[in-house]
């Protein structure tokens, strides 16, 4: 595209009013959703997959973000499916 990092980033918040870093966090924690719901990787596994070095980050992102923990959400949707 032959953009600068910080024009593009300054281009997808005036278009969308989400910086980048809050896009590719929706983009992840969705496939995170996913993989959550339909996959039995472990937490680490999906944290590897979607590439946190650090399992414990991964977690702290998805609860701020989501509102639960990886291991609640998939309790929850499991509970939810029954």
């Amino acid at each position: 595209m032959n953009l600068s990092p910080n024009y593009f980033s300054d281009l997808l918040k005036s278009e969308t009013g989400k910086n980048t870093q809050e896009h590719i966090h929706y983009y992840m924690l969705e496939k995170a959703k996913t993989l959550l719901k339909n996959s039995n990787l472990t937490i680490n596994e999906i944290a590897y997959e979607l590439g946190f070095e650090y399992p414990q980050n991964f977690s702290k992102l998805f609860k701020k973000k989501v509102g639960l923990s990886p291991t609640d959400f998939r309790n929850e949707k499991q509970i939810n499916i029954n």
